[in-house]
């Protein structure tokens, strides 16, 4: 597949003249606000009307735009339904407030992709199914006995994996190019601790359908001379297969559209696509941004798809090491020998080049360069959330936790200040609940539960201060949402609600 799943000039308010002059004309403070609305008639009228108007002296672009679509409004929980309540309480009412239905596309050209259940969304701007907060967020109604949503959201998945033969960032037509952090073999073993066994099996051939998405392409690297890479797949030196984060797009986001045409001014035209490429690759990596992926200060620097992401090889291992277990008990004992060898040998990879013996840290690898980052991220923990560390290297990553990442409100995210908002001082519930279950998973169990009570109090501080809870948190400070990024704070929020619903649980 060289390009998306679906043909983008479908889609008036993703592609074509009006989604150019609507974005450029910055009639929206949010790109996305277009790009998710819905045309109240078929896209072809609507390309119609446009053309024979946009010349007219009394055309008038706004008026053309809310008389032709339907514009979406944020996903929020309103201040007031805090009031007099505590933290526990609000967030137990807004699983009902963040569950939409998704049976029903919209109208034609609506970018949404239909889902069969319902599903609990991030909120604020993010309106719809997002891959990997989905999995966070399940935790949470794990801890809160709502299994029939994790059963539903986990068919969500399955669904998409069966119709696309991957899971896209979200449920909309303009993430059709890429995925995100494959957790949903994560997600199952939260239906397994819930319902059994029983309740996976039907959807272990799924998983093996989004690794083998993963490995498209790892036959051709693995016997290319010197290190090679095809979409998710790359070949170090030595034949290794590892992965990194791909879009098969190298165009503007167009829900972004604005911010990614702005920063390729800054390029030279030729290395454009290779930007918007590598922006993309961010994306799927859910860290977007980080300086974890630049190759200097900025943005322009940007170089996702040269590095072999720590977290992405931990968490395929992980994958690799459920279809291990799995399969043979849904009668694929060979396939299941297979996978174990597959998890034994990335384990043995991921420490082989992606520790950091003189940080003793695990850090991300550029296979262009055959050289370990010098960045240290909290995507260092990966491996111990997946259990791909060894011990002693385990006890290295937790005294390093301690002495650069703890803040007063958890964990840092990175120890560089660049602005974006993947870099200190945010601190993100996804990245705690890997560190904190990680360190646990090694017999940490103070460390870890110093930084769960610290990011719970975090998020408490700020709850009873603001009524609301935040997608990110300014861990320097005991109550600070953090306002970094491409985007304004957005409040829900589904996995700030589900990892401080699930460890709370295990206070």
């Amino acid at each position: 597949m060289s390009s998306g799943l679906f043909d983008y000039t479908d889609f008036p308010q993703i592609s074509g003249e009006l989604f150019r002059t609507v974005q450029r004309r910055d009639l929206y403070d949010d790109d996305k606000r277009f790009v998710d609305a819905e045309p109240r008639v078929s896209p072809d009228l609507v390309f119609e009307r446009y053309l024979s108007g946009r010349d007219r002296p009394d055309f008038d672009l706004e008026s053309f735009v809310e008389a032709h679509f339907r514009l979406p409004e944020p996903v929020a929980a309103s201040p007031d339904l805090a009031a007099s309540r505590s933290m526990e309480d609000h967030v137990s009412s807004l699983w009902g407030t963040l569950t939409r239905t998704f049976e029903d596309a919209g109208p034609a050209g609506s970018t949404l992709v239909p889902l069969p259940n319902p599903h609990v969304v991030p909120g604020g701007r993010f309106r719809e199914m997002y891959y990997w907060d989905s999995y966070f967020t399940a935790e949470g109604l794990a801890a809160a006995d709502r299994t029939d949503l994790i059963a539903g959201m986990v068919g969500n998945i399955a669904s998409l994996l069966d119709r696309f033969g991957f899971v896209p960032l979200g449920n909309r037509a303009y993430y059709d190019s890429r995925s995100q952090v494959p957790l949903f073999y994560r997600m199952l073993r939260v239906l397994e601790r819930a319902e059994g066994f029983d309740a996976v099996a039907p959807h272990v051939e799924a998983l093996r359908t989004e690794h083998e998405f993963w490995m498209n392409g790892s036959g051709r690297v693995a016997e290319a001379e010197g290190p090679a890479a095809h979409r998710r797949a790359v070949g170090l030196a030595d034949g290794t297969v590892l992965n990194r984060y791909w879009d098969d797009r190298a165009r503007p986001r167009p829900e972004s559209y604005h911010e990614d045409r702005r920063l390729a001014e800054r390029v030279p035209v030729d290395d454009r696509p290779e930007l918007f490429r590598d922006v993309r690759a961010a994306c799927e990596s859910g860290w977007d941004f980080s300086s974890r992926w630049l190759a200097g200060d900025d943005l322009t620097t940007i170089r996702t798809t040269e590095l072999v992401p720590v977290d992405l090889n931990a968490v395929l291992f992980g994958m690799e090491s459920a279809l291990a277990e799995w399969l043979p008990r849904v009668g694929r004992s060979e396939a299941g020998e297979r996978y174990a060898d597959l998890a034994a040998d990335r384990r043995e990879a991921i420490n082989r080049y992606c520790w950091d013996p003189d940080a003793e840290f695990y850090v991300d690898h550029s296979w262009v360069d055959d050289r370990r980052s010098d960045r240290l991220t909290l995507a260092g923990v990966a491996p111990l959330f997946t259990g791909a560390a060894t011990d002693d290297r385990a006890a290295a990553v937790a005294d390093r936790l301690r002495r650069d990442f703890l803040r007063p409100g958890g964990l840092v995210t990175t120890l560089e200040a660049t602005g974006e908002q993947w870099d200190a001082p945010s601190g993100w519930a996804p990245l705690h609940w890997m560190a904190v279950t990680g360190l646990r998973r090694y017999g940490h169990d103070d460390l870890a539960d110093e930084i769960a009570s610290r990011w719970v109090d975090l998020a408490r501080s700020s709850f009873e201060e603001t009524g609301r809870m935040a997608e990110k948190y300014d861990v320097r400070t005991e109550g600070e949402t953090a306002d970094l990024g491409e985007y304004d704070p957005q409040y829900g929020f589904g996995w700030t609600n589900g990892v401080v619903t699930a460890l709370s649980a295990r206070e």
